[in-house]
């Protein structure tokens, strides 16, 4: 049998999936307006981006469907891995980080250059670094939720905050089948408690103010074309709701930070990741640096 080859090793496409422009001018078709960005910073997020062709989310479904048994032989590279998160058979979240590791597509969206110039010039123009991947399934007729959460209240072992989220959906995603919902602008109410990913959906509200919790009454839904991507603020509240629809609902998420960021831990950031001394510099092979600039 092959021998498992571990992707982390290598820092710059693997194949053709994706080709890297080799001009200013070929990056200029990637790049966010101005009104864009500023919607981002005031709402909290921006969807909309289209990220892959049809070509592209074949061969990523493909890849999906083949890392999904338990069985794969680069199973061990998983740095998490929930065939149901849940453990209730009838609300399914598969979930799982670490895929970036082991198939060539799942590596190469990372170094996409839609992603990585608009992951640029959502954190303020600053080099962009690697963090950890994330698949989130939820199969047709029982798909399980994604409760209320900040992405950065599961990442306060790395400091500063300067983080972003990006969610490109393999299917399209509508309110039927468990999209994404937003409440805009709560990325500016500070770092709330973490509730259980898979548990109680409005688990969150635990931590609300009565004011905070009226706006819970007009979230807003992210519904997107297959190859589309949302991109939200680490403090955004975001969640997903089931899927009972005949469709599911496939999708990757690239989780990512400015350079400079430093571990605020001394134990392990990731599992089977060596650990990053507290206070220092995150990079090395897990952390790779995926942009710094238009050359």
């Amino acid at each position: 049998m092959a021998a498992v080859v571990d992707l982390a090793d290598k820092h710059q496409l693997v194949s053709d999936i994706f080709k890297l422009p080799k001009s200013t001018e070929e990056w200029e078709q990637y790049r966010l307006t101005d009104e864009q960005v500023a919607h981002f910073h005031e709402y909290g997020y921006l969807s909309g981006i289209k990220l892959l062709d049809d070509t592209q989310i074949a061969i990523l479904r493909k890849e999906l469907a083949e890392i999904r048994d338990p069985k794969h032989p680069a199973h061990e590279l998983f740095y998490e891995f929930h065939s149901n998160e849940s453990e209730d058979p009838n609300s399914v979240l598969f979930h799982s980080l670490g895929h970036w590791r082991i198939t060539n597509g799942f590596h190469d969206v990372l170094w996409n250059p839609a992603f990585v110039m608009a992951a640029h010039q959502l954190l303020e123009n600053k080099p962009v670094r690697f963090w950890h991947d994330q698949l989130f399934c939820k199969p047709a007729k029982h798909g399980g939720v994604v409760a209320w959460h900040q992405d950065y209240s599961y990442w306060t072992r790395t400091i500063a905050m300067q983080h972003l989220t990006c969610w490109t959906g393999l299917d399209d995603a509508t309110t039927k089948n468990g999209c994404l919902h937003y409440i805009p602008k709560s990325h500016k109410w500070g770092l709330l408690d973490a509730p259980s990913l898979a548990g109680d959906m409005n688990g969150l509200m635990n931590y609300l103010s009565e004011e905070q919790k009226e706006m819970f009454k007009n979230p807003v839904a992210i519904e997107l074309k297959k190859g589309y991507a949302s991109f939200h603020h680490p403090l955004m509240v975001h969640g997903s709701y089931e899927n009972k629809s005949e469709i599911s609902r496939r999708a990757f998420v690239l989780n990512v930070f400015a350079d400079g960021t430093v571990s605020n831990t001394d134990d392990e950031l990731l599992r089977g990741v060596p650990p990053i001394a507290k206070g220092n510099k995150m990079e090395g092979k897990f952390f790779p640096l995926l942009f710094d600039r238009v050359q």
